[in-house]
């Protein structure tokens, strides 16, 4: 028998404040057209004053917890991906410990940007595989909202804020590629490539920044790398394209996406898209789209899912999960 990370539950929150494209017309020279065309974007949620990537991520670990029909002290661990921590520190995932009233386990940060949810996946199965923990916590939550220069026009109209949550529990399975659980990871990062997407701000400087982007050479790098982890974790798995029911991809850019998915052979209509209405909410992306493709009837037991993004650092990865 073979230990998996299964999937127990999943939750979301988004922030209830919408913005349409067309309020950025007010503050800088783009349309809704310009928004769309590039990116497929037509909407995004922005956080309330005084509300924080802590806050919304506690909201998401609760409805994963409801999903799940546990209570915090069934926790072992907490995980939570971010970019946009309440602090420098401590780490949000330990306000999230707090806020859940959960007094056991451990709670620990991990920043990998966009791709900070496949990184926080990986840990996590790598915890429960080896027997460190039996549930953890799974989070990816963002107030990209506060990074961003209102003046750059290529960067404030793609960006968003809300939380998803998994809740990752082990089980017994046969060891096959038919198991359910995460059946393979892929993960990678190349510092050479840092200035492609940064935040010009953090400890050094006294301030927090802005998020800063080469729109082209990320882009180039994603249509690149995206499908390459993917084919390989598959490959790690002993599975194809021929198998997965659904990718849910990072929401970047529903450009990048299509360019993923004719890559690896999948049509459209076999990719869980949420980029329309949350924009890119960065490591929030995928844990959202899972939730949201649970709560749309899409993702279904037994269903094969292969999930990917990329992030500054670069960093880039993917994880194959049987839901």
């Amino acid at each position: 028998m073979t230990t998996r990370s299964m999937v127990r539950g999943a939750g979301h929150y988004l922030p209830e404040r919408i913005v349409p494209n067309a309020e950025f017309e007010k503050i800088v020279d783009t349309s809704d057209e310009w928004i769309r065309s590039r990116s497929g974007i037509e909407r995004r949620h922005f956080a309330a004053e005084g509300q924080t990537t802590s806050d919304m991520a506690t909201r998401a670990a609760r409805a994963a917890l409801d999903d799940a029909g546990l209570g915090p002290d069934d926790i072992d661990a907490i995980i939570l991906a971010t970019s946009t921590a309440d602090m420098t520190f401590p780490s949000a995932a330990t306000m999230v410990q707090a806020n859940l009233g959960m007094t056991r386990g451990f709670a620990f940060d991990i920043q990998a940007v966009c791709a900070g949810f496949i990184y926080a996946l990986a840990n996590a199965n790598a915890l429960i595989v080896s027997g460190q923990a039996r549930r953890v916590l799974v989070i990816g939550a963002e107030t990209f909202s506060r990074l961003m220069d209102w003046t750059d026009r290529s960067t404030c109209v793609l960006f968003g804020d809300g939380a998803g949550a998994l809740i990752l529990e082990a089980g017994e399975a046969d060891g096959t590629p038919q198991d359910r659980g995460i059946l393979a990871t892929d993960l990678h990062s190349d510092g050479r490539f840092r200035d492609a997407l940064y935040v010009d701000g953090g400890v050094a400087t006294q301030n927090t920044g802005h998020l800063r982007m080469k729109g082209k050479e990320v882009f180039r790098h994603a249509v690149e790398k995206l499908a390459e982890t993917a084919h390989a974790a598959l490959d790690k798995a002993g599975l194809t394209s021929a198998d997965v029911d659904w990718m849910v991809p990072h929401q970047a850019n529903l450009r990048i996406i299509a360019a993923t998915a004719q890559r690896m052979d999948l049509p459209l209509e076999k990719v869980i898209l949420t980029v329309r209405d949350h924009g890119n909410t960065s490591a929030a992306s995928i844990p959202l789209a899972l939730s949201v493709g649970v709560e749309r009837g899409q993702i279904k037991p037994g269903h094969l899912l292969v999930t990917e993004a990329i992030g500054g650092g670069l960093t880039w990865g993917s994880v194959i999960l049987r839901w």
